[in-house]
């Protein structure tokens, strides 16, 4: 079933917060539940459908109880960092397939408040059968990037010079918005000078550990052309996954490769109609990888392609522009945050940072580890149906 063009993204809100022990995560969700409602114009009565993640087995119904909420349609899909994106995916078919017809998002964290710190120590497993594979081996989340890091310059050549210029592109990004946790400019020799985390890995290559929370309204797109607020129209979506199996491990295989043709081909566009590309950051090679895998520049160029201020947002390849979980906030799934940022984008809300052309908006969200096992999901959204 095509998408291209039934909903749209109606309401988007981040909440302000980045460390905030005196809130809950349902507390964050509930607050940002009540400010995507009023972007977009619509009241929680309004609401026939949730969508959440990460909460337990049980934890979208908890959620509905929370919000006072007796939605007709519910998924608690767990895909990782991809999550969100997913939802809004999925949203979009429940709409289009009559089960409901407006679907609130919800998402809410106090990793940094609970000192979670994911990805730094311990065995990186995730109670999975295949873990028992691994587990012996000791590999950390960071570890397993840095593997996927090394792989790539072993193989094309790639600099750790390079890798810094996605890092320094994203903190100026989020030099420009007011909600992201660091606003101080740093250098190509500031992220080669932080200690290593993982070899070939600096500090400032990886994503930081915060609170934070959003939410996103979805409805059908008859019904967005009377809200409050300029819709972002969904136009393409997919999902996939790449996991070690049986046999020979690519190392540099991303699920982009699945779900980027897919996503463009629904909505009927090419790489050079995206104008704005919102990539799940939980590394700098992440990006790199992504940017590969989805086909904005060869396999191997990545290093070269990212380099020059090509990813800023008044550059030929806008990418990350609210800061990213480099330097705005990544409180343990950033999908949700990819979104609201196109959003913005699409608009001409985002200030500052504003891109010039924003007819097309491409969020990606990564799920799991890089080089073991991972979810991929791709969004394209859009200022015109299609």
């Amino acid at each position: 079933m095509s998408l291209r063009g039934k909903t749209a993204v109606v309401g988007a809100y981040e909440h302000p917060t980045r460390y905030a022990p005196h809130l809950t995560p349902h507390r964050i969700m509930a607050e940002s539940a009540r400010g995507a409602l009023e972007d977009a114009g619509l009241a929680i009565a309004d609401v026939d459908g949730l969508c959440t993640a990460s909460m337990g087995p049980i934890g979208v119904i908890a959620l509905a109880n929370h919000l006072n909420l007796r939605p007709t349609y519910l998924d608690s899909t767990n895909l990782g960092g991809s999550s969100f994106v997913a939802h809004v995916a999925h949203a979009s078919a429940a709409i289009a397939a009559g089960l409901c017809r407006v679907v609130l998002i919800l998402y809410g964290s106090t990793a940094a408040s609970d000192r979670l710190a994911v990805g730094t120590g311990g065995t990186g497993g995730f109670g999975d059968p295949p873990d028992a594979y691994e587990t012996p081996y000791g590999p950390t989340v960071v570890g397993s990037y840095a593997m996927a890091a090394m792989r790539h310059m072993h193989e094309y050549g790639t600099t750790s010079r390079q890798l810094a210029e996605i890092a320094v592109t994203t903190r100026r990004h989020a030099a420009l918005n007011p909600a992201a946790k660091f606003h101080d400019p740093i250098t190509v020799e500031d992220v080669l000078a932080s200690r290593v985390v993982s070899s070939p890995l600096h500090l400032l290559d990886c994503c930081m550990i915060s609170d934070g929370g959003g939410a996103l309204v979805v409805t059908s797109a008859e019904r967005a052309r009377d809200l409050r607020k300029a819709p972002a129209y969904v136009l393409g979506a997919a999902e996939g996954v790449v996991h070690t199996g049986v046999g020979r491990q690519d190392l540099l295989e991303v699920a982009a490769a699945q779900t980027g043709p897919k996503a463009m081909a629904m909505a009927g566009i090419g790489h050079r109609d995206v104008d704005l590309r919102m990539i799940y950051d939980s590394f700098t090679i992440t990006v790199l990888l992504t940017l590969e895998n989805l086909g904005f520049c060869p396999r191997g160029e990545g290093g070269a392609f990212v380099c020059g201020g090509r990813l800023a947002f008044d550059g030929p390849c806008p990418t990350n522009t609210d800061g990213g979980g480099l330097s705005s906030n990544h409180p343990g799934m950033r999908g949700i945050f990819l979104v609201i940022e196109a959003v913005k984008q699409l608009r001409g809300d985002a200030g500052a940072r504003q891109v010039k052309k924003r007819d097309v908006a491409l969020c990606h969200g990564t799920g799991g580890v890089i080089s073991r096992r991972h979810s991929g999901a791709t969004l394209i959204l859009g200022r015109e149906r299609g």
